[in-house]
């Protein structure tokens, strides 16, 4: 579809949300007139507008297009921790504990330091933006995830100038994920982007969607979303987060180099080396007997994103 820049105020809550998560957003404002808005965390929120939402102001960087079903969203995933099958995480999650959690920061920065979720709730106002999610296997969704720049989080550790990549590790426990009996992949997961990726005012660090916090299967407490790549770089329940000097050894990027390349950008010219990536089938929308939507570079991103990749052979490089 033809690329366009898209305004705050060009969004209409009720045309891109559903219905009773809009109508809890407007009871949470009347709450935030109380003096609720910024109060600190996930716990005062959820006083505002009912336990389990987090709502956040709507960004320009939101695409216009229609929203996947929620029900479609929560229930078809990628998680392996939880199993390799797509109704594997939302039927085996629910072992997940999500509180108390931290994410450790350390590696090249100035200020390493441990942030509790809270913490990470409050780096900047929480903002809901409307994200394509392309994943390797063909298939992608739209969806409104809410949280804050992770580049608000690099600011405050003061990066060296040794710190060329960020490098994410999830949770690997066998007492909560039972996925980690399967030999698919080295665990814990591993995930990385070069700093500028990292930066990049679309990478975001992820605590909610639908207005909500994370369901445990798509990645609670806390993930990030890179929407211009492939969904697998997007490394869930994250519990450390790294900077270093090198290029880090990636969990599919050890597991089958030939197929998962570090940087995964969405390349509808790249073939994975069993299946095409020039088409695609939207979840809840495109049924099997519908002709496949073309995929589209960075998946849709370029304009936005194509910069960081000058000059680089993104077939070489992918």
């Amino acid at each position: 579809m033809p690329k366009r820049h898209f305004r705050a105020d060009d969004l209409l809550p009720s045309e891109i949300t559903p219905r009773h998560v809009f109508e809890q957003r407007r009871r949470l404002l009347k709450s935030a007139a109380a003096g609720l808005a910024f109060a600190p965390g996930v716990d005062a929120l959820a006083q505002a507008a009912g336990a389990q939402k987090l709502p956040g102001r709507q960004s320009g960087l939101s695409t216009m297009e229609k929203t996947t079903p929620y029900k479609d969203v929560v229930s078809y995933n990628n998680f392996y921790e939880f199993g390799t099958e797509k109704d594997d995480p939302a039927r085996n999650a629910h072992t997940l504990k999500t509180r108390p959690w931290t994410v450790k920061v350390e590696g090249e920065v100035l200020k390493p330091r441990e942030f509790d979720i809270d913490e990470l709730l409050t780096l900047a106002p929480l903002e809901e933006r409307i994200y394509r999610l392309r994943c390797v296997e063909g298939w992608s969704m739209v969806i409104p995830w809410v949280g804050v720049p992770l580049s608000e989080l690099i600011r405050r550790v003061e990066p060296t100038g040794n710190a060329k990549y960020v490098e994410f590790v999830t949770l690997a426990d066998r007492a909560q994920m039972p996925g980690l009996s399967s030999p698919v992949l080295s665990w814990p997961y591993v995930e990385g982007l070069r700093i500028d990726e990292a930066n990049h005012p679309l990478t975001l660090l992820t605590m909610g969607l639908y207005g909500e916090v994370l369901p445990k299967q798509s990645g609670a407490p806390v993930r990030i979303v890179v929407p211009w790549k492939y969904g697998f770089k997007s490394g869930k329940s994250i519990v450390r987060i790294r900077f270093v000097e090198k290029q880090p050894i990636t969990s599919w990027n050890r597991a089958a180099p030939q197929e998962y390349g570090f940087y995964s950008n969405v390349n509808p010219d790249v073939s994975h080396p069993r299946w095409s990536q020039a088409t695609e089938r939207r979840i809840g929308e495109d049924g099997f007997l519908q002709r496949k939507r073309k995929t589209l570079m960075f998946n849709g991103y370029g304009e936005q994103v194509a910069s960081l990749y000058a000059g680089m052979d993104l077939k070489r490089f992918f």
